[in-house]
């Protein structure tokens, strides 16, 4: 019999089955389980079990068949059987309960996505939750090794008195390492005939569907950190983005008091601003041009919100002094005329002729004196300076062609979006400001540059035989017959891409934003959707739906 979590035959027989004065409760668990893969919890040390009434989740689980998580807390440990067919309040019905490995009480919390690939890889909503008692006696770790397990249940859903009885009295296992239960409910005044989990499909906790948290998941699970900060909430670290610095702020007002250039303190630095009242794009939608002064506004607002992305990474800085109707240039050298106060980061083992040191935005006042100093674009290393030669994000660039119509590229997008989903991988959307769409794919500590511009090439040449009529592999954008370039080659030291809410040189000073993976079936959408002068107002509004990648605890999955 498989398991139904798709994790293979490593189950527990009787033997396995824990007493309260076992060394490490959680052993099974563990040895299933790569830590430097997997991003599930490892748990905390088991606790003394004081409790009278103790939790009970059920997780819907989906992996490589539909199955619930029957989880009891006991000892400080979650004893846990898999239920195919789910828990049910009908009394005349009997439903198989493969006992598996005691789970960490961490996972009673947990709703999001395990990777394909992994151990359980799926998604998982919280279906019901409540707390427990036992009702035949007061030592239900003895009526476990006994094999009968009497508890009432208090959730949401699940209420009444519970059995669960081991099928094989003896203790034997089935055969391959697992151990058959059976889970009914027993006739009382909670029971109800015909009662199916199926007609509730809904999380407890957020009111999703399982399809609902696979495409957008609200937690993660991450290793490698203490066992109550293993899982962490997606969408309140986006509720929770640093705030744009106030409009009526003394510092802006201080700006807008300045004549066309002066000294202004910003986020704690003096800088000496200059030309404050030159065009530095054109406008756009009949709104007015956008000024050096409304570019240095706007970068003392959001560099509060950029911080994260930028710093302890190598900024290559793309100037247009003149303005965006001028051709503009890579700055990569840190001037030496910069203020003593600005980051910086002395690149080791350069070659002669290379950049020997590089601005770092550790602090938001160094993005201002970047935009100050002409750089109306900011394009940060995709590695931190104390590990060069190693990425943080996988990078996908959609880069349209001159017949890609943006209904192409668009497509090109969903199709990388259910390629993701399918994978179960973590993957943030993002409009360059320009015409392409980008997207990031944080990634674990470990793989090489050349590793995951191999792995984006794959991923990226599934999507293209999809679609072959849109997609040119050609490097030269002449020979690609106009069509669009899923760029892997990206994926290197030193490459770049624009930097999430950079501005772009373009008129109306749009920026390269983050949106959602939803929000690629919007009307509104186009690659320079946002602006300066709009983004902020989307920020205040949504928060910043990018914040996941900053996450770094995700392992690719191998892809065959």
């Amino acid at each position: 019999m498989n398991r139904p979590d798709g994790a293979g035959a490593r189950g527990r027989s009787t033997d396995d089955v824990r007493s309260t004065d076992d060394a490490d409760a959680l052993g099974t668990y563990r040895a299933m389980r790569d830590f430097t893969r997997t991003p599930e919890p490892s748990g905390a040390p088991p606790a003394a079990d004081g409790a009278v009434e103790r939790r009970f989740v059920v997780q819907r689980h989906r992996a490589r068949r539909l199955h619930y998580d029957f989880r009891l807390e006991l000892d400080g440990v979650l004893l846990s059987w898999a239920v195919p067919k789910g828990p049910t309040l009908d009394p005349g019905v009997r439903r198989m309960a493969v006992h598996v490995e005691d789970h960490p009480l961490e996972y009673a919390g947990f709703e999001g996505v395990i990777p394909r690939g992994e151990y359980g890889g799926g998604d998982v909503i919280v279906w019901d939750r409540g707390t427990w008692v036992p009702y035949k006696s007061d030592d239900p770790a003895a009526e476990l090794r006994d094999g009968q397990l009497h508890a009432e249940l208090h959730g949401e859903r699940l209420r009444g008195k519970f059995l669960l009885v081991r099928s094989d009295r003896r203790g034997r296992d089935g055969g391959d390492g697992t151990e058959p239960w059976l889970l009914i409910h027993k006739h009382d005044e909670h029971a109800v005939d015909g009662w199916d989990a199926e007609d509730h499909p809904t999380s407890v906790v957020s009111g999703r569907t399982n399809d609902e948290v696979a495409a957008d998941p609200d937690r993660l699970w991450r290793s490698g950190v203490p066992a109550a900060e293993a899982e962490v909430d997606l969408h309140a670290e986006a509720q929770a983005t640093p705030a744009p610095l106030p409009g009526d702020d003394d510092a802006l007002a201080a700006l807008d008091d300045l004549g066309t250039s002066g000294t202004w303190e910003v986020h704690g630095r003096r800088l000496r601003v200059t030309n404050l009242d030159k065009e530095l794009f054109g406008g756009r939608d009949g709104e007015p041009p956008v000024t050096k002064r409304d570019l240095l506004r706007y970068a003392a607002r959001v560099a509060p919100v950029v911080l994260p992305y930028l710093a302890g990474r190598a900024l290559n800085m793309h100037r247009f002094p003149q303005g965006a109707g001028t051709a503009g240039f890579w700055h990569k050298q840190l001037p030496d005329h910069a203020p003593d106060w600005v980051p910086r980061w002395d690149r080791p083992d350069v070659d002669p002729g290379d950049t020997t040191t590089y601005l770092v935005v550790d602090e938001p006042a160094a993005l201002v004196w970047a935009a100050n100093f002409g750089a109306l674009e900011w394009h940060a290393w995709t590695s931190r300076t104390d590990a060069p030669d190693l990425p943080t994000y996988a990078l996908v660039d959609l880069d349209p062609g001159t017949s890609t119509t943006w209904d192409d590229l668009v497509l090109l997008a969903r199709l990388h979006r259910d390629a993701f989903e399918h994978l179960g991988v973590r993957a943030y959307p993002k409009l360059t400001g320009r015409r392409g769409i980008q997207i990031w794919v944080p990634v674990a500590p470990g793989p090489s540059f050349d590793d995951t511009r191999a792995w984006v090439e794959r991923l990226s040449r599934t999507v293209g035989q999809v679609v072959p009529d849109l997609v040119s592999w050609r490097w030269e954008v002449r020979e690609r017959g106009g069509h669009a370039r899923l760029d892997y080659t990206q994926n290197a030291v030193n490459k770049t891409l624009v930097a999430p809410y950079s501005p772009r040189a373009a008129a109306g000073a749009p920026v390269s934003a983050p949106i959602t993976w939803d929000e690629l079936d919007a009307d509104w959408l186009r690659p320079d959707a946002f602006t300066v002068r709009t983004v902020l107002d989307r920020l205040a509004d949504v928060g910043d739906p990018f914040r996941g990648v900053l996450d770094a605890h995700q392992v690719l999955p191998t892809l065959r």
